[in-house]
């Protein structure tokens, strides 16, 4: 895990600011009392103009009926944390992140992007204070890791490459 994290602090970044620093929630309780967290998150976007107010209803259902459709049952939860007033510093934790992902696998590290619990914590005031980060910092993107449940026989499918030339 810290060869991996140690791979991404080499990740570009503005400047060469090095804005992103990092918070590993470790233990698995925790990663569920986070996911909790982000159900109560979504609950609060319910009957809102909020773009993800009709989608929740099915989410907070699941998490409901005992389906852990926020973490999906991940051990463990990477969050980048970044400058409050650095207005680059979102798009260098976004870099630093792919550099995880990408290096992970080498290690033996299955990552999965955790968008809604980015979401919440950028957002929610008692998820904030879950994660307890250092004062004038904030949560740019969370993601999950642990070991892969399934070994990849292949790569995704993704659309054809689209170049333009001039």
């Amino acid at each position: 895990m810290l060869e991996v994290l140690d791979i991404a602090r080499y990740a570009a970044s503005g400047t060469n600011g090095q804005p992103v620093e990092w918070l590993v929630v470790h233990d698995p309780e925790k990663v569920r009392k986070i996911a909790g967290l982000t159900i109560e998150w979504m609950r609060s976007l319910l009957n809102t103009p909020h773009p993800m107010s009709s989608y929740v209803p099915m989410l907070i259902s699941a998490w409901e009926q005992g389906y852990d459709v926020i973490c999906r049952g991940a051990p463990h939860l990477l969050f980048a944390h970044i400058p409050e007033k650095n207005p680059v510093a979102p798009v260098d934790a976004i870099i630093a992140l792919t550099h995880f992902d990408i290096a992970a696998p080498a290690f033996g590290i299955g990552t999965c992007w955790a968008g809604f619990v980015a979401a919440a914590a950028m957002y929610y005031e008692p998820l904030q204070k879950e994660l307890g980060l250092p004062a004038g910092r904030k949560c740019a993107y969370a993601m999950m890791f642990g070991n892969p449940q399934y070994k990849i026989y292949g790569i995704p499918r993704r659309k054809p490459l689209e170049v333009m030339w001039q």
